[in-house]
């Protein structure tokens, strides 16, 4: 008697694909093209139209196919691969110090390197994916007794530490908060004592205060503070009333006037003002429920994913926590709930880096569904 063959990973492909995580990310995608089709149009943004559009178009398209190539890659590759992606995102943190380009005149950021045939380039969004993959494993070792909590966090500490340190220092402080939002939802979930996580939380606050009063710039506090006072930055202030007009022009349906409410940086930072401006309440709702499907279903798929793997587990949690701080700080800081920082709205926001790392996310995140849909079944 002859056992059936089972079938390979890219024989299972389409069947093992997970299509909750998938379909509304590509939904998300072409609202994000068809809107920022019409920002660019508009005069918004670097380049010349249609060149730049083509650009944002080719990233989503290369995007998408090293999502979908990632998917066939075996867990243990990936745990591999996390050590080079992680050591490469460093070298190009340190590059960005060095290399002697800046767009800090026009983003209040030296974030940004130049490479050959690929052209501006943001190593701090392939950090967070590096992190990710390589924190998720000592996560993992700890909680099945394989790793001391001492030595692991103190691991964990320096995978953490020395990313955010070089991105801090460029200054990026929303990127920043973004790993630490990462690090403090992955420590939650990971089990610590609710005692370590008040300590945390104080810590954190005395950080704050300790930054504030030795580090921030005076461009890091106008921000946080026009969004208590409105009348201590003009320009913030400028930003976000603009928002506001062009998200209330929208209406039910969108703006049909024909009239263009000019919002700075429309095509990346205030995208959702064009979005509802452009689509009315029903482009917004729309997204929202997308984005709950997604986030939903990357959170759910994580609870269950532990049963065969914390390491997945654990990159999954970090993943979907740092693309649920983008979603929520791009949209809060564009209706004035929160401050106003360079936090792109993902799978949606002009650039071409964090288009790609955005479906690189959510290729690891595809990748994990599929290996454990062959696990279970």
């Amino acid at each position: 008697m002859h056992r059936p063959r089972l079938k390979s990973r890219s024989e299972r492909f389409f069947e093992d694909m997970d299509y909750l995580l998938l379909i509304p990310v590509l939904l998300l995608t072409t609202i994000g093209l068809v809107v920022l089709n019409m920002v660019l149009q508009a005069g918004y943004g670097a380049g010349s139209y249609p060149g730049n559009f083509l650009k944002q178009l080719g990233a989503a398209a290369l995007g998408l196919f090293l999502s979908l190539l990632i998917c066939l890659i075996d867990r243990p590759t990936l745990r591999l691969l996390s050590w080079l992606v992680y050591g490469l995102s460093i070298l190009l943190l340190i590059y960005v110090k060095i290399d002697n380009f800046s767009l800090a005149a026009f983003t209040g950021a030296d974030s940004w390197i130049i490479l050959p045939f690929i052209g501006s380039f943001q190593p701090s969004e392939l950090a967070k994916i590096g992190i990710a993959m390589l924190a998720s494993d000592f996560f993992a070792r700890m909680k099945t007794g394989d790793l001391d909590w001492q030595r692991g966090f103190f691991s964990v500490a320096l995978i953490y530490g020395l990313p955010m340190f070089l991105i801090y220092k460029e200054p990026d402080f929303g990127t920043t908060l973004v790993i630490a939002v990462m690090l403090l939802t992955t420590i939650f979930v990971w089990g610590l004592d609710w005692k370590y996580i008040l300590a945390l939380v104080g810590a954190s606050v005395g950080a704050f205060a300790l930054l504030w009063s030795f580090s921030f710039s005076p461009y890091m506090k106008n921000r946080i503070l026009a969004l208590i006072f409105p009348s201590q930055d003009i320009a913030e202030s400028y930003h976000l009333e603009q928002a506001i007009q062009a998200i209330a022009s929208g209406g039910i349906t969108g703006n049909n006037s024909g009239l263009d409410v000019y919002v700075p940086v429309k095509e990346s930072d205030f995208i959702y003002s064009a979005i509802s401006e452009y689509l009315g309440l029903i482009g917004t709702t729309s997204l929202l429920i997308l984005i709950i499907i997604f986030l939903s279903r990357a959170f759910y798929l994580a609870y269950k994913v532990q049963e065969i793997d914390y390491a997945s587990s654990y990159l999954l949690v970090a993943l979907a926590a740092s693309q649920s701080f983008h979603f929520i700080e791009n949209m809060g800081m564009n209706v004035g709930l929160l401050p106003i920082t360079g936090i792109p709205l993902p799978f949606i926001s002009s650039g071409g880096t964090s288009m790609v790392m955005n479906f690189l996310s959510l290729g690891l995140m595809l990748n994990i569904s599929m290996e454990y849909k062959q696990f279970t079944s």
